[in-house]
């Protein structure tokens, strides 16, 4: 299961989330061109249960989203693993001449408890 309120995403751990990006720029749809690159990054809330901070020299999750069909595919093995609780997402797009928007940033991704 799923839900997604604005930027803020909850996923049952070991679920599949499979949802369209939507990209602007100057305000209007665009379409990704021939060497743009968009990523999904997953890393740790910044501060632990206990105050202290996390410290994720990589991203636990780090998925390029195909520029045909601007779908990010969260597959089970993603989550799988990892703890239940909040952690942070970012979705970037670098273009083909080196620019690079991060259109979301410091997002809420929180892994929900399984039964079973």
């Amino acid at each position: 299961m799923h839900k997604i309120y604005g930027n803020n995403i909850t996923l049952t751990r070991g679920d599949t989330l499979i949802v369209k990006i939507e990209l602007t720029k100057n305000g209007e749809p665009y379409t990704p061109d021939d060497g743009d690159l968009i990523r999904f990054a997953l890393k740790h809330n910044k501060l632990k249960q206990d105050g202290s901070d996390f410290t994720d020299a990589e991203p636990l999750a780090n998925i390029t989203i195909p520029n045909d069909t601007l779908l990010l595919e969260i597959t089970p093995g993603t989550t799988k693993t990892l703890a239940f609780g909040n952690y942070v997402y970012d979705i970037e797009i670098t273009f083909a001449d080196g620019r690079v928007d991060t259109f979301i940033a410091d997002a809420k991704f929180t892994i929900a408890p399984e039964v079973h």
